[in-house]
């Protein structure tokens, strides 16, 4: 598996998507149907901030080896993000959500928690 690109496709997408929640807050929650109270506005603007932070580390490792003792932690981690994210958004779909966004979505992240699955669960080539 070529963890250089599999890293480097995360963190377009991640920093795409924290770009948007930290800039775009209320256009990004008027979309959700969500009202763009202050509080609810701060929490997205803090998930664009932690999406963007988890982007610039893949960015940042993805010359490393990913197998080895190193890159082990940035692969758990994001296979962690991908993997909750991913069956919580199946979940969504799979419970009548129709949104193209949210099964996009959803499918994103299912295709990112399998490609980091096999770079923590294979040996290292």
């Amino acid at each position: 598996m070529n963890t250089r690109l599999l890293l480097a496709a995360s963190a377009v997408v991640l920093g795409a998507a924290g770009i948007g929640a930290s800039f775009l807050p209320d256009e990004l929650l008027e979309a959700l149907g969500a009202a763009p109270a202050t509080p609810l506005r701060l929490v997205v603007q803090l998930l664009g901030a932690l999406l963007f932070g988890f982007a610039m580390v893949n960015w940042a490792a993805r010359g490393n080896a990913m197998g080895g003792i190193y890159g082990r932690p940035i692969a758990i981690g994001n296979l962690t993000h991908f993997l909750v994210g991913g069956l919580a958004l199946s979940k969504a779909v799979l419970s009548g959500e129709t949104d193209p966004v949210v099964m996009v979505a959803s499918a994103v992240y299912v295709l990112f928690a399998a490609g980091f699955a096999l770079v923590v669960f294979r040996s290292p080539v």
